[in-house]
């Protein structure tokens, strides 16, 4: 990568430090239902995992999100309007970004924000070259926690936050409003959002999606320990766990685990995790959600649904929100 992109674009750094992420699986594994936190499966690896199942034939949500996008885009453009500052959530490699980026009328400034150094570098490289015109202000943090965004040379007449993929879904019911109440304080008066929510369907579909018959995302899955083995010094022996997905149709959402094979002990620090034969590590929720739930978890934050895309199966949706007039909820 061209070094004088990266300087260009000034990347703001607020990865979280190791020893928050030690922290963090240490009283993950403490728990009764031992649980570690889904931000940290995009490691480098990570990454390019979740990457190619966006290209499985059971992953639907990518190239279903992206359809919606594509037969819309021109009436999404002109809600988003002129002169926006765009910011994203969760950027990733920012494939679904771009189809705004190539449509919208001259933006102010974007900001990917995400927690993968090495691909924010390399997106926010590429971005600079293929759009020469916008600002590009990266952002490396774990979103859910407190950051300052960067300032744009240019003033902008509102700010747009674009949070797609149904990553909303990762969070449970209540820190879901939370965070949709935060991204309403971040758009502030005439702001809004541009949301990928994804859609209760046939638990079948669901099944498939995050059990693909090549094992991408039990790979996935298992890099997360494997990183931990890395970063932290512990001693889980992959081949002793299992991936596990399954739809809890009570809860609405798919739960993913890790599973161990026998009754065990793992190491990290001082610590020794114990686990039985069974016993699991709840490593990702995916809510689903129908549409009257949605409006009603988005007015709790402080938000208005103007406007709902769907696809011909109503599988998947991409919703502009509009900030409510007067404080947040």
């Amino acid at each position: 990568m061209d070094s004088k992109k990266v300087r260009r674009t000034q990347i703001q750094d607020f990865k979280p430090e190791k020893e928050h992420f030690r922290a963090e699986v240490l009283n993950g594994l403490r728990k009764s239902q031992k649980e570690l936190p889904s931000k940290y499966f995009y490691d480098k690896r990570g990454s390019y995992l979740y990457e190619r199942i966006c290209t499985l034939d059971e992953y639907y949500l990518p190239r279903t999100e992206v359809a919606i996008m594509e037969a819309h885009i021109k009436e999404i453009v002109e809600l988003l309007g002129s002169n926006a500052c765009l910011i994203e959530y969760g950027c990733g490699n920012c494939a679904k970004t771009r189809i705004l980026l190539d449509h919208l009328p001259v933006p102010a400034a974007f900001m990917p924000i995400d927690i993968s150094r090495e691909q924010l570098l390399r997106v926010a490289g590429e971005l600079v070259s293929n759009y020469p015109g916008l600002e590009v202000l990266p952002v490396c943090a774990d979103y859910t926690s407190g950051f300052e965004l960067p300032a744009p040379k240019r003033p902008s007449d509102r700010t747009v936050v674009y949070f797609p993929a149904s990553t909303i879904g990762n969070f449970d019911p209540v820190p879901a409003i939370d965070f949709l109440n935060h991204i309403a304080g971040v758009c502030g008066p005439g702001g809004a959002l541009l949301i990928g929510v994804d859609l209760k369907k046939d638990p079948r579909v669901l099944h498939g999606a995050y059990n693909d018959r090549e094992g991408i995302t039990a790979a996935f899955n298992l890099n997360l320990l494997e990183r931990i083995n890395r970063e932290l010094n512990a001693d889980f022996q992959l081949e002793q766990f299992q991936h596990r997905a399954f739809y809890n149709p009570g809860e609405g959402r798919i739960e993913m685990h890790l599973v161990s094979l026998r009754d065990q002990v793992v190491h990290l620090d001082d610590l020794s995790i114990h686990f039985a034969k069974g016993e699991s590590i709840w490593t990702e929720s995916s809510y689903k959600f129908n549409l009257d739930e949605f409006v009603l978890m988005a007015m709790a934050a402080g938000f208005t649904v103007e406007k709902v895309w769907t696809d011909e199966r109503q599988w998947f949706s991409v919703q502009y929100l509009v900030k409510t007039t007067g404080e947040n909820v």
